[in-house]
């Protein structure tokens, strides 16, 4: 009797239970249409930007330590000409506020006070530029993934709408709020990450503009020193 069963168990057929296959990054992506195109060049600007900016504020920030010791020296005794080639061999914003604020040494103090804030508005300015780029990319992506989720509705309501059997097969319902979905998630990604991003340009240019600031008050200082 049980040489029976097991030759029954053996004779049927096995049946053999599909695995789903697994969700990557590419074919979710895919799913977005042309939405997610838009999404993956605006990713690419604001990295290319990223990084352009934080090329740029690095530089702005290496600068020898001993440079103002240097230029007090140099106006100590009297080398005006040496103070100004160093500024200009020197590629940072302090030296060329430093620079313009040498040029206008013998005039009032505040008029050099001045000239020194206007230069480093200028360099800030510098600094700041293309920023306005990526907050836009931080608010633009999150609603253009949205926008691509209230088409991907609208279109899958308009199938159901269009279907003439009556009959609505969740396959095909699913497939559209799958793809309206895969659209907000891109939105979302590109837009944290670009915020992120903008917010740290942000903080590191907020550190030159306080090193700006204690250049500045070092050089007036020392032109308020005593002769």
């Amino acid at each position: 009797m049980l040489l029976q069963v097991i030759d029954t168990l053996a004779s049927e057929p096995q049946v053999v239970e599909a695995v789903p296959e697994k969700m990557n990054l590419f074919h979710m992506a895919a799913y977005g249409g042309w939405i997610m195109v838009v999404l993956a060049v605006l990713l690419a600007l604001a990295i290319y930007l990223f990084i352009e900016r934080l090329v740029v504020i690095h530089k702005s920030k290496a600068e020898d330590k001993s440079f103002m010791d240097r230029i007090k020296d140099y106006i100590h005794d009297g080398k005006i000409d040496a103070a100004l080639n160093l500024c200009r061999q020197t590629d940072t914003p302090s030296a060329r506020m430093v620079e313009k604020g040498i040029t206008r040494i013998g005039r009032p103090m505040n008029d050099v006070q001045v000239a020194i804030e206007n230069v480093g508005n200028l360099e800030v300015a510098k600094l700041e530029k293309n920023l306005v780029i990526l907050a836009t990319i931080a608010a633009g992506a999150p609603m253009l993934g949205f926008l691509g989720t209230v088409i991907g509705m609208v279109q899958t309501f308009y199938n159901m709408a269009s279907n003439s059997t009556g009959v609505i097969e969740l396959s095909a319902l699913s497939e559209g709020m799958y793809q309206a979905m895969v659209t907000t998630i891109g939105g979302l990604i590109v837009g944290i990450l670009v915020i992120f991003a903008y917010n740290y340009l942000v903080a590191r240019i907020d550190s030159v503009v306080r090193l700006l600031e204690g250049r500045t008050m070092e050089f007036m200082d020392l032109l308020n020193e005593p002769a």
